[in-house]
């Protein structure tokens, strides 16, 4: 990739060979006019003999002189012209850069507003399996178990969760689908959980609970947003709800996958910090191992503009672009976000 850069670095390049050409009539000029001063001198030393050769040489020496001033005025238009090119050229860098990062941040959060929309689709479709169904209306230790291995093989297909929940209207979990990795969930109580108790309350089977990220002590302190919705009698739309699923999204590691695909050169990647924030502008997931989730960052938004780049200081620029949602899913108010050291650039 052709480094943005590269313009200022050329016209640099054209002042400095500019002002080595005319340093170099410069000093031609001054041997010239040494050379015409000491013409003018021998034919005042040959009397009436040398004035014909004094008038060449004090011509000469006008000559020279002139374009002396030349070469000087030539030097200072010079000079404007390629200051104004420089400040062009580093403008249009940073417009560049600028603009390409906040591309590359708009397709980071769009990839994630469609992953987490098919997790929507997901909860809602689960919430209607038979097993689940059967299980919460006739709860028996059989039923129970057949819901477990249900889930377990919908999570051998679905590699994208931890874990996948059923709990009754009290908030008992009567089901997991890894219950062999994670073994205090089934009989924990989840009552007091956002995802439950959103999801309890729920009016249609159309509706679904979409969580933020945040560490789940039942799967051993892993990060994870969680997505519900309510279980229905006979798997209806409108029936009374008799439970909740529950599917817990792997979110570091399909973060990490996102934010390692992002599109940058090995040089770039090494020069910058690609992160998602939430609406409060505090990190959920980041290239920089460093900088733990929760950390709150600075991040200048533009009134009005879902996209767009700032610099910050010490050379930083930082690129934004707002969750645009997708389908039914509106997103959270999340951020992609890149912030990238710029390269130095000569003069």
């Amino acid at each position: 990739m052709i480094e943005p850069e590269r313009i200022v670095t050329l016209s640099r390049e054209v002042e400095s060979l500019a002002n080595r050409g005319v340093s170099d009539i410069q000093m031609i000029t001054r041997q010239t006019r040494l050379l015409a001063i000491n013409a003018l001198i021998e034919a005042a030393h040959a009397g009436k003999a040398g004035l014909g050769f004094s008038v060449v040489a004090e011509e000469v020496k006008n000559i020279s002189e002139r374009i002396s001033k030349i070469a000087s005025g030539l030097t200072e238009d010079l000079q404007v012209s390629v200051n104004e090119l420089t400040e062009l050229g580093r403008g249009m860098c940073f417009d560049v850069r600028g603009q390409r990062l906040a591309d590359l941040s708009l397709n980071m959060i769009e990839i994630i507003d469609r992953n987490l929309y098919e997790r929507t689709c997901d909860v809602r479709w689960w919430a209607t399996d038979a097993s689940l169904v059967n299980a919460l209306t006739n709860r028996t230790a059989e039923n129970c178990t057949h819901a477990s291995e249900r889930l377990g093989i919908i999570l051998d297909s679905y590699t994208v969760y931890l874990d996948i929940w059923v709990a009754d209207t009290s908030g008992r979990v009567i089901a997991s689908g890894r219950a062999d990795s994670y073994g205090n969930v089934i009989g924990a109580n989840v009552a007091d959980a956002p995802w439950f108790k959103q999801a309890v309350r729920h009016s249609s089977g159309d509706q679904y609970f979409a969580g933020e990220v945040t560490a789940e002590p039942l799967l051993n302190g892993a990060h994870t947003c969680a997505f519900s919705a309510a279980v229905r009698s006979g798997a209806g739309k409108q029936t009374p709800v008799i439970g909740v699923i529950g599917i817990f999204f792997d979110w570091k590691n399909q973060t990490d996958s996102v934010i390692n695909g992002v599109r940058l050169s090995d040089d770039e990647r090494s020069r910058s910090r690609v992160m998602l924030v939430d609406a409060n502008h505090r990190i959920i997931a980041s290239s920089d191992t460093q900088n733990p989730l929760g950390e709150s960052i600075e991040l200048r938004t533009k009134a009005g503009q879902p996209s767009g780049y700032n610099t910050l200081s010490n050379n930083v620029i930082q690129s934004y672009s707002m969750t645009p949602g997708f389908e039914t899913y509106p997103g959270m108010g999340w951020l992609g976000v890149i912030e990238q050291q710029l390269p130095s650039v000569d003069g």
